[in-house]
């Protein structure tokens, strides 16, 4: 597995640069988002894991002044469309910090171009922090970034959704922030297969009706609760989509429910699933699509998330299992904590693509990789 090195420019205050730098406030319309962010006051401020954002300016040189509650990482592709790896691996890890993203030893040199695009997205899940993007710096204009490409996909899960662990190369370790990658997940492999952008409403540990070990149970605070909420792990501001509406959402919740050995009781579960289920179409309208699949656990939960689909009362709604069949080895495909790495989520994604294809309509292609 190729492994790309993490630049920890946290750790100190960048120097200036030695040109006249011109600054942008990060909520700038010419800054594309994907993900659910908060604007406020030119800052932009997000915590689930996979939100991204995209760049385009001239010159050769941009920065970002950002802040982090906690320590996350973040993913950098330069001039190229995201995939499984990175040009580098950034670390934000202080309050208000100038962190160089990308400089002109970062580019092939006698390569010249007009205009650079750069994307930057959130490897790490909530609980590793919120981070704030505060103001971006360029040598020369910012210019506008691509938009929102027209397929989007909308992901609801738990720590296969994070790709909790997915880098560790050592079956069983456990897990580290620095193993969590998102871009190397089913999630992000679907997108790309279908030339997409996605988002993820996701927290390793979280369940429908219970969480893993009956963690938070005091707190009853599960996915559905989650689900409606700008951040990860702040009940308000609750979520207002905007424009930025999925094509198809894709919930993969149930593993933790049915964790340690013990199960939820049928009727708060499918009560609490088929909420979640009316969240989503509140927010994108009756015809959404949303596809719900049950995980490799336990039969008992295909039928409950199959009964949930029949019994929701609205169309488009559809249903898949993941059996052990077709999940991992778990001698040949395992990261950390007994979760699945990136060659399981592969083969997770060659099941889901059927699914999808028909669902929206979008082509399958034969001999096309998942990459």
């Amino acid at each position: 597995m190729k492994k790309t090195a993490i630049t920890l420019l946290s750790a100190f205050v960048m120097a200036a640069p030695a040109f006249a730098a011109q600054k942008t406030a990060a909520s700038d319309s010419r800054i594309t988002y994907v993900g659910r962010t908060l604007a406020q006051d030119g800052d932009v401020s997000f915590d689930w894991s996979a939100t991204y954002a995209k760049i385009t300016f001239q010159g050769d040189y941009l920065a970002v002044r950002a802040s982090d509650t906690k320590k996350d990482y973040f993913n950098v592709w330069i001039d190229r469309e995201m995939s499984a790896d990175a040009d580098k691996v950034l670390c934000i890890n202080s309050a208000d910090t100038l962190l160089t993203i990308v400089s002109s030893a970062d580019f092939k040199k006698g390569k010249k171009q007009a205009s650079h695009t750069v994307i930057i997205q959130k490897r790490t899940e909530a609980d590793q922090g919120r981070t704030t993007f505060h103001e971006f710096v360029t040598d020369k204009d910012l210019l506008q970034a691509p938009a929102v490409k027209e397929r989007l996909i909308e992901f609801v899960g738990d720590s296969y959704t994070c790709g909790y662990g997915i880098e560790n190369s050592i079956s069983r370790n456990r897990y580290t922030p620095e193993t969590q990658n998102t871009s190397k997940t089913y999630c992000a492999l679907l997108a790309r297969y279908f030339d997409a952008d996605f988002i993820t409403v996701s927290h390793s540990g979280k369940g429908i009706t219970r969480n893993y070990d009956d963690s938070d149970r005091a707190s009853r605070w599960y996915m559905p609760d989650r689900y409606t909420c700008t951040f990860d792990n702040a009940r308000q501001p609750k979520w207002e989509p905007g424009d930025l509406k999925p094509d198809i959402t894709m919930i993969y919740l149930g593993q933790n429910d049915f964790s340690t050995e013990r199960q939820p009781m049928r009727d708060p579960f499918k009560n609490n699933y088929k909420r979640l289920i009316k969240e989503i179409k509140d927010y994108y309208g009756e015809d959404h699509p949303i596809l719900c699949v049950s995980t490799k656990v336990d039969k008992l939960l295909f039928d409950f998330v199959r009964e949930c689909v029949e019994e929701c009362g609205y169309r488009n709604v559809y249903y898949d299992g993941m059996f052990q069949a077709v999940h991992q080895d778990n001698d040949q495909e395992l990261g950390a904590d007994w979760h699945p790495n990136e060659k399981a989520h592969v083969k997770l994604t060659y099941a889901l693509i059927p699914y999808f294809s028909t669902i929206t309509g979008w082509d399958m292609q034969p001999g096309k990789p998942v990459e």
